[in-house]
């Protein structure tokens, strides 16, 4: 019977997506996910299973903040659905950079993003 393998949770801030403020552009999350995304691909190959776990705040303030600015052209966008929005895209991201982190290093494993809701009590 092969050893069992170890769980670890990443927990990324999504302020860790963005470097800076000259780097808040979706191509500079990205890179930022693939950067984080190599680390994880060490713990992998060292044994690891992990589940990438993020916030989305500064992602929806963006989203909120567009939607605010094009109220006279388009309906805005409520905040549980921009929640949605930025934690599937989120999840893409990570999962794109998984995958070629993955890839490169001649890894068979695929890493699969889930939106999920929460019920918080006030």
């Amino acid at each position: 019977m092969p050893p069992r393998r170890k769980t670890a949770d990443v927990a990324a801030g999504c302020n860790s997506l963005i470097i800076d403020e000259q780097h808040k552009a979706i191509p500079d999350q990205y890179k930022a996910a693939a950067t984080t995304s190599h680390h994880v691909a060490d713990m992998i190959a060292d044994g690891w299973n992990v589940v990438i776990t993020h916030g989305n705040g500064p992602q929806v303030g963006f989203i909120l903040r567009r939607s605010e600015m094009a109220i006279t052209k388009v309906p805005p966008v409520p905040l549980d659905y921009a929640g949605a929005d930025t934690q599937g895209a989120i999840g893409c991201m990570f999962q794109r950079a998984m995958r070629t982190e993955m890839h490169t290093r001649g890894i068979a494993r695929n890493g699969i993003a889930v939106v999920t809701q929460i019920l918080i009590d006030g």
